[in-house]
């Protein structure tokens, strides 16, 4: 196989509590440095630093500790996304490959710096605790979760099984915060959901992108079709969706898209960093050699298809949404993606530690890059009927210090905006707001993607600030151009 399977990499943001996102390891081999030899002079500045700290300091410090500090701070300096993983992280991000982890139970996102709840796992701690989609974390065991990263936040929330954490909870029409203690277990993941919503129409949601998640949506939408045959339209849900493996990506838009096209590229400063990644078994499916997409019914490569994204689609969503939408194969509806365009790769540097390095930006079939950017959907429809939610709120990509840029467009920034005035309002707007339930009967972006797939109208939205100059600057002439306005839709264009 060639090498540049050996590196599929970290492609996802990891918004499970108690899980990094799944990946595909590589052990790597040192390598020496490329293009000028190593800089002595600030080598030996920075050993006289680790003198001067061990003669001078204060106190003794140990000299393990500064120099995994210096590593991670050297590595973390870079973007984002790149990390020193010490013992405990790299054992944590090994054990989300397969879905599995040790925590509470709860898909999380991040809300203007505090953690949301997007749903617990059912039977998980966390669903047992009657926590609820929609509520925020504010303390975690007594500490504000205001001012810690999501990882931070998801590193606090994991541990070792049975062990205890205080979570304090705002929640809506709840005027006194909530207190619950839970007990953390080994938690098992499903990361593919299914079902017939309505006669002639499917709902897939994928909410993590794992090693197993190409083999688990094949069953489950042989299952649909076994329940009606006769699917008319099918729905991709990749909503909050933060990413995850790159083979899961592949895979997924495989089932949709003709056999052998082009699904993503990459491009980096390694060889192996330049490569082009096809709908085809090899891509996908790993060391295996069986193919878990040869039994779909042949119908899925043609039933008209919409796929839902929101500002928390991000990565591996991004990939399959910009495939699909590339190809015209689907009709992309919901509110502009993360906009995380970049490969992250494990490069392990010991027997129990490794480096999570950004690697490669990727590309869609057409050379867009998603970096900083996002997929713009083809119809902009809000979270709710009256064009209210969260997702002005959520942080992109673009948002983030040191984020890596687009490489093929002017970035959009979307203007300052006050910090108290914002968490008043997201404060607000989780005590109004209905915990929405994905695929359920009050979901309006799901509503509305349904009426497309009927040709019924559909309400979109001006994008907002950003957002709208994102999508002027794309000049792809596409159909969002109403203000809360019913359009008309033909499915068959699709």
């Amino acid at each position: 196989m060639s090498s540049k399977f050996k590196n599929f990499g970290l492609i996802g943001l990891g918004m499970v509590a108690g899980v990094a996102v799944s990946m595909q390891f590589s052990a790597v081999a040192q390598k020496t440095p490329t293009g000028n030899s190593l800089p002595v002079e600030e080598l030996r500045q920075l050993a006289d630093v680790f003198g001067l700290i061990k003669s001078d300091y204060v106190e003794p410090v140990e000299d393990n500790k500064l120099l995994t500090e210096a590593i991670s701070g050297m590595v973390s300096s870079l973007d984002p996304h790149s990390a020193y993983l010490d013992k405990k992280s790299f054992k944590e991000l090994k054990e989300g490959t397969q879905g599995k982890f040790v925590g509470l139970g709860i898909e999380v996102g991040m809300e203007d710096g505090y953690v949301k709840i997007i749903s617990p796992i059912e039977d998980s701690p966390a669903y047992r605790a009657g926590l609820k989609p929609g509520d925020l974390i504010t303390r975690l065991d007594s500490q504000p979760v205001k001012g810690l990263t999501l990882d931070e936040a998801v590193k606090k929330m994991r541990g070792e099984p049975n062990t205890k954490i205080t979570l304090t909870i705002a929640r809506k029409n709840e005027d006194k915060p909530i207190i619950v203690t839970i007990t953390r277990e080994l938690i098992k993941q499903q990361s593919v959901k299914a079902k017939i919503v309505e006669p002639g129409y499917a709902w897939v949601r994928i909410a993590q992108f794992q090693e197993p998640t190409v083999e688990d949506m094949a069953k489950k939408i042989q299952t649909l079709y076994a329940q009606d045959p006769s699917i008319k339209g099918l729905v991709l849900d990749l909503r909050n969706d933060p990413g995850g493996v790159l083979p899961g990506a592949i895979g997924v838009s495989a089932a949709f898209l003709p056999k052998d096209v082009p699904v993503v590229s990459t491009n980096g400063q390694l060889p192996d960093s330049k490569a082009t990644f096809y709908a085809r078994r090899e891509y996908y499916s790993g060391r295996t050699l069986s193919d878990p997409l040869a039994k779909l019914p042949e119908a899925v490569k043609n039933v008209p298809m919409v796929v839902l994204i929101n500002t928390g689609s991000a990565s591996a969503s991004e990939i399959v949404a910009g495939a699909l939408q590339d190809y015209k194969r689907a009709t992309i509806i919901g509110t502009q993606s993360f906009g995380k365009g970049s490969v992250q790769t494990i490069r392990q540097i010991s027997a129990d530690t490794a480096v999570k390095l950004t690697t490669a930006r990727y590309y869609t079939p057409n050379g867009r890059s998603i970096q900083a950017k996002g997929i713009v959907p083809d119809l902009n429809v809000e979270e709710t009927a009256d064009g209210d939610g969260f997702n002005g709120l959520r942080q992109r990509e673009a948002d983030l210090q040191k984020h890596l840029t687009n490489d093929k467009e002017k970035e959009v920034t979307r203007p300052k905006v006050d910090e108290v005035e914002e968490e008043q309002r997201l404060i607000a707007l989780a005590k109004k707001s209905k915990p929405l339930e994905y695929g359920g009967s009050e979901d309006f972006q799901l509503a509305q993607a349904l009426n497309h797939l009927k040709g019924l109208p559909v309400k979109v939205t001006e994008p907002k600030v950003a957002d709208k100059e994102t999508k002027d600057a794309d000049k792809t002439g596409k159909t969002d151009k109403a203000d809360k306005t019913d359009h008309k839709t033909d499915s068959k264009k699709k």
